[in-house]
């Protein structure tokens, strides 16, 4: 049937509905009036057998069962209530949520005032306990929005505001406070245990694989052809994210987002690190970070070297590398955690950084819990991405003059063990 006509029989159905409403409540009024007038002639009558307001009364009834049973399902909340909270051991919150129960009651804690919510007359609100347990089991799973409904007896549309408001949680109270540079020194001591000096962290980017958004969808699609979202981030020695960048088109080049980033004029500034140097052979050489071939070679910025690689070469890149596995194992551990950053999210344009960006504080919450990533998520993680492979980086041959003077000693260094100090 045509929309057109579809709409037309709605229409006449319900005008036909109305007709016999009014039809049988101007019937009833007219026997009562009847009833009234046989009352004041003193005259005898049967009492009425007829439909009467009886049927009137079961016809609204019927109409009110079906409006109701429109837009209220019967759930159920006996899983979450009985099982989850009641049975449930610690392994099991861990590998349906991703963390442990602790962690996810400290969360709720520290969220409590963002995501506290009032009762109504329709409903009761939900806890924050689960608010947060809804929200934490769509981006731990690939389970769609009907399925994660079904297992806490909720609607569809609370899962999706579940999720975006711990996400607006998260990054308004938590986003400052845990994705930071801690303590400098520690990193610094952490990557000279693998090898290389005077290091604060390791940068790198990440695609996200993303559904067509509805504008400037050609922007987002990046070299292996598929939609997605860039993260840029700087991690400490253990993996742990310490500043990122969120939000640009797959399609913007790595080295463009980290020109244009806070990062990047705080380090050119000298204000994101302390003043802490080095001397190495007779050159002077400051706090640095490490990235791959497709970031600029800087004075606080190291690159691996490119083209044709004698031995002392090939040294100084093994030990780079070395550092640089760190960010790509955080990146693998950040979406083998949170499975939403591998399904092509349906979230929009604007609110799907958000969430990245909350995937990020979860992470560097979990990671400092100790052991709480399991092997399996990985495999799985590894599957999930199978289609979405990350595009290739292009290095960049440009560099200051300076920069090479710090590159070179360090090669030397690297090769005759001065560098273990």
């Amino acid at each position: 049937m045509e929309p057109i006509q579809l709409t037309a029989a709605v229409v006449s159905i319900v005008n036909t509905s109305r007709i016999i409403l009014e039809y049988m409540q101007n019937w009833a009024r007219r026997r009562q009036h009847e009833n009234d007038f046989d009352e004041d002639m003193d005259t005898d009558i049967p009492e009425s057998t007829g439909c009467g307001n009886w049927d009137i009364t079961v016809a609204v009834g019927l109409v009110d069962t079906v409006e109701c049973r429109f837009w209220a399902r019967q759930t159920s909340t006996d899983w979450w209530d009985c099982i989850v909270l009641q049975v449930w051991d610690d392994s099991q919150w861990l590998r349906n949520f991703h963390m442990r129960k602790t962690t996810l009651l400290e969360l709720c804690e520290l969220l409590s005032s963002a995501l506290k919510r009032r009762n109504t007359k329709m409903r009761a609100a939900l806890t924050v306990e689960k608010q947060v347990a809804i929200a934490l089991w769509k981006l731990a799973t690939p389970d769609c929005y009907r399925s994660v409904r079904n297992q806490f007896g909720v609607g569809k549309s609370t899962v999706g505001a579940a999720v975006i408001q711990l996400a607006n949680a998260i990054i308004h109270v938590l986003l400052s406070r845990v994705v930071t540079l801690a303590n400098v020194q520690v990193i610094v001591d952490g990557f000279a245990a693998m090898g290389f000096l005077n290091c604060g962290g390791v940068i790198d980017g990440t695609h996200i694989s993303i559904l067509a958004p509805d504008h400037l969808a050609n922007q987002y699609v990046n070299r292996k052809g598929y939609f997605s979202m860039v993260l840029q981030a700087l991690v400490d020695h253990k993996g742990r994210f310490t500043d990122i960048n969120v939000g640009w088109p797959g399609k913007v080049r790595d080295t463009r987002i980290f020109r244009k980033s806070g990062l990047f004029k705080q380090l050119q500034e000298g204000t994101y690190f302390p003043d802490q140097k080095i001397t190495i052979g007779n050159v002077e050489m400051p706090m640095v970070i490490l990235g791959d071939p497709a970031y600029p070679l800087l004075p606080w910025l190291i690159k691996p070297y490119t083209g044709s690689l004698d031995s002392r070469k090939e040294q100084f890149n093994y030990r780079l590398s070395k550092c640089r596995m760190v960010v790509e194992c955080a990146f693998g551990r950040l979406k083998a955690r949170w499975h939403c950053l591998l399904t092509r999210s349906d979230r929009s344009a604007t609110s799907f950084p958000i969430v990245i960006a909350a995937c990020c504080v979860l992470h560097n919450i979990c990671e400092s819990k100790g052991k709480t990533f399991m092997a399996g998520w990985e495999v799985e993680a590894n599957c999930l991405a199978a289609d979405f492979e990350q595009p290739d980086t292009r290095a960049i041959r440009r560099a200051q003059q300076g920069v090479l003077r710090i590159r070179e000693p360090l090669k030397t260094s690297f090769m005759s063990g001065q560098a273990f100090v």
